[in-house]
Order: C-alpha cells, then sequence, then structure tokens
C-alpha cells in the first residue's frame, strides 16, 4: 500500500523485519479489539472509508534468509512490503469478510478458555457462515492468510496464540523418552511401528521432558519407510530417533523437531527423502496452502528437497513464525550416488512439473552449492527416484538382522564403497557386527560424515 498511515491494522509496520508474537490470550483479545475500534473510527469518520487489510507479501521478492552468528540455524524472515485486501474489489470481497470472521471465531474460542483445530473451525464457520466457507481448503487459506500476512498488520501474532492448534499428522519411534505433565513416561522405542502420536497442542510440546541415548534424529519423509524402519528396530543398532510427518511436514512435528534439537544441540539431525521426489505424488491439505521456500508458490505437492528444505528453512508462508521451527537439517539421502543401488526400470522420467521445480530451486540465491549441484544431477539425467526403489535388493533390505559379532570388522568395513574418509564404528569398538540388512548398512555409513 502507498499509504499505510490511512489504514486501521498498523501494528510495528515500522519495523524492517516481520515476527508473530506469542501473546497471552487477553493480549491477542485487546489487539483484535483495537483493529475493530480503529476499522469503526475511519468508518464513522466526517470521510468514511472502509480500510483495506494491508497484507505482508509472502513472495520470494520480500523474504530472506536469516544466518545466525552463534548458532548454525538459518531461517527464512520476511520484510514489510505490503499488498492488500479490500473490501471493494469483487474478486477480493469474500477473502476480507473471512479474515474478519475468523477473527470473530477467535475472540470468542479465547473468551471460553478453548482452543479448536482447522477442522473444528471449518464447521463453525461453516454452519456459521456458509455463503463464506463452501470448503476447508478456503478457512485454511484464511487462516494462513491471518496468521502469515494479516496479523503483521493487525495483530502480529502467532496462530497458536489465536487459539488455533496444529493438525498433527506427525511420528516418533526411537530412543527416546517423553514424558508428558502428570503422565507416565512413554518409551518411543516400545511404540511398535506406529509410534508415538505428536501432538497438536504446541504448549503440550514446550512441557514435554526429553531423554535419550541417540546419537541422531532422523528424518523420514514417507510414513511406510518410516514404519519399516521401526518394525525392523533400526535405532537398536544404530542409536537414533526417527520422526516423520508423513509427507510435508506440519507445524506440530517441525516444533517438535526444534525442541528436539534445542534439547540435544549435539545431535545432528538427517533428512531421508526421495531423490527429487514426485511432484504429483501426495495430496497434502497442508502443502495445498502453505507457501514453501525457493518459489514453490504453485506447487501442491513438493519434491523431497523442498521437504528438506522446509524442516530447515521453514516457508515464505508461514515466514513470520520460520525461527520457532528451523533446525539444521542435513541430507542423508537419497542422493545421486546412491542410484547405483538402484537398476534403471525402478527409476521414473522427470516430467515437466518436475523440471520447472527444479529449475526454480537452482535459481534461487539462497540454496546452497551441494544441493544446486545435485539438483543440477537430477536435470541433467531426466530422472527421479523414490526411496522404495531401494527395495529392489530385497524386501528385507530396509529391515536388519544382527548374527553374531565378528571380531575386527568394524560396521565403517560393510560398505566401503559409500566411504570418502573414516567414519564412527557406531560403538561397535574391534568386534563390530555382521549387519544382514542391508539397508542398515547402506544407512549408517552415509551417516557420518557425508551429509550437508
Amino acid at each position: 500500500m502507498d499509504d499505510l498511515s490511512k489504514s486501521s491494522m498498523k501494528f510495528f509496520s515500522d519495523q524492517q523485519l516481520c515476527f508473530a508474537d506469542i501473546l497471552l490470550p487477553h493480549e491477542v483479545q485487546a489487539r483484535i479489539q483495537v483493529a475493530v475500534l480503529n476499522f469503526l473510527k475511519i468508518l464513522s469518520s466526517p470521510d468514511p472509508a472502509i480500510s483495506d487489510l494491508p497484507l505482508i507479501n509472502r513472495k520470494s521478492s520480500n523474504s530472506r534468509l536469516s544466518e545466525g552468528i552463534l548458532t548454525d540455524v538459518s531461517w527464512i524472515f520476511l520484510s514489510h512490503s505490503f499488498c492488500s485486501r479490500s473490501l471493494m474489489k469483487a474478486n477480493a470481497t469474500k477473502a476480507f469478510i473471512r479474515v474478519w470472521k475468523v477473527m470473530e471465531m477467535c475472540f470468542e474460542f479465547l473468551t471460553q478458555e478453548k482452543r479448536v483445530t482447522q477442522r473444528e473451525l471449518f464447521y463453525k464457520l461453516l454452519c456459521d457462515s456458509p455463503h463464506y466457507f463452501s470448503s476447508q481448503l478456503e478457512v485454511n487459506r484464511t487462516i494462513q492468510e491471518l496468521c502469515a500476512k494479516d496479523v503483521v498488520a493487525l495483530l502480529r501474532c502467532s496462530r497458536h496464540s489465536l487459539g488455533i492448534m496444529a493438525s498433527s499428522k506427525g511420528l516418533v519411534a526411537g530412543r527416546i523418552l517423553l514424558q508428558e505433565p502428570n503422565q507416565e513416561v512413554v518409551d518411543c522405542s516400545a511404540c511398535g511401528s506406529s509410534g508415538y502420536a505428536i501432538s497438536g497442542d504446541l504448549n503440550l510440546l514446550e512441557s514435554l521432558i526429553m531423554k535419550t541415548d541417540a546419537r541422531s534424529i532422523v528424518v523420514v519423509e514417507k510414513h511406510a519407510i518410516f514404519q519399516r524402519l521401526a518394525e525392523d528396530h533400526v535405532f537398536n543398532q544404530i542409536p537414533s530417533i526417527l520422526l516423520t510427518a508423513k509427507g510435508y511436514p506440519d507445524i506440530a512435528t517441525r516444533f517438535l523437531l526444534h525442541r528436539m534439537s534445542r534439547a540435544f544441540p549435539d545431535l545432528p539431525i538427517l533428512a531421508l527423502v526421495d531423490w527429487y521426489g514426485s511432484a504429483t505424488r501426495t495430496k497434502d491439505l497442508w502443502a495445498e496452502w502453505t507457501v514453501v521456500n525457493f518459489k514453490f508458490e504453485t506447487f501442491r505437492n513438493p519434491a523431497g528437497l523442498a521437504i528438506l528444505s522446509t524442516y530447515k528453512f521453514g516457508s515464505i508462508g508461514m515466514g513470520l513464525e520460520a525461527y520457532r521451527y528451523a533446525c539444521n537439517v542435513k541430507w542423508l539421502g537419497l542422493r545421486g550416488d546412491d542410484l547405483q543401488l538402484i537398476p534403471q526400470q525402478s527409476l521414473a522420467p522427470l516430467n515437466p512439473r518436475d523440471l520447472q521445480i527444479a529449475r526454480s530451486l537452482i535459481s534461487s540465491t539462497t540454496l546452497q552449492d551441494n544441493y544446486r549441484q545435485e539438483l543440477a544431477v537430477m536435470m541433467q539425467s531426466g530422472q527421479r527416484a523414490e526411496i522404495e526403489a531401494l527395495y529392489f535388493n530385497g524386501y528385507d533390505y530396509l529391515g536388519l538382522d544382527i548374527g553374531d559379532p565378528i571380531g575386527g570388522t568394524p560396521c565403517r568395513q560393510l560398505h566401503n564403497r559409500f566411504l570418502t574418509q573414516p567414519q564412527d564404528d557406531g560403538g561397535c569398538g574391534n568386534q563390530g557386527f555382521r549387519i544382514k540388512g542391508y539397508w542398515c548398512c547402506w544407512l549408517w555409513t552415509k551417516m557420518v560424515p557425508n551429509v550437508w
């Protein structure tokens, strides 16, 4: 907007960087009340007008990558470049009203000291205002606009502060003990292939007591791969914590991973994703409305590298809160050097959308060089590989069977072609183990230090 001074919705717009505050319910309500009063003041002035809603732009041109001075974590943030939502524009009328309806509903929930999920909010809004909300997607987009754009000019607060809980689909398994307040300790290594379900309540996740003897955290893109690794108890052979969001990462899963990174700062976080993945494979509602970093605005289903980047940097769509979720995630695999394990018939050709995503990623000024080189290899090959392609080596490739110890054969010697420098033997000492599950061998030999 050219003249923000005429807006009734301006909070902190003199600051260069935009961040969403973590507020108490009464503080959120106070900001909503101020916004309403200012709106009515302009409407009832001698020169009455319906003020526009100034929204922070969620475009790559308005985003920056922040690099911590005392930390190795980087995250996306947004600057104060505005667009507007106007009641007077025919194509924006419904969107204008939806924002106010969601604010009204949030004010009501906060008054009642309740929290709601996105789905609960959708049905409430659908019953209350059916002319403005005809699908859950429209509610999701409205919440996104309110929390990622409008809140900067209107309220400057996080979605969780508004009383909206994250709809979590994430799971945890492996060598970590979790204890919720006044509850028994949960041993995630005993949760089976189903894992420990991550709560959508960020306050609960913040209060979790966590203990671990793991040596790494492995973020798994796909639920099926997570189940296979958990079922085979890979975390007992490679002391680790397994985590998945079943595709595109939701806020609760990202928040818990961020909490783990703070609680266990010495544990490397490693991501296992498709070698590029499919841009048409996953129908993820979160990905439908969350704008991914590196110019993924138009793509509903992010590729493996986009998923990794969201864990690592956050997204433009949630740029106001990215600092709360960003982690220093490394790319474990799949990568180009893994293709020698996969037969040609298991590879799929890159489709036009895949190539367009790759070009957008490569053109990003924030993408690190080794990621860009890997993307160049993908584009040159014209192919993509999914994690499941490793099953070519046998169904038990994703499993592992520990045999008798064999003297003088440390784990690092089991698959030397992956080794570029000496690696840790995983605590096996001079005895080592015969690993019959080839997958565990591949996973271990790549974990340290051949990750980015």
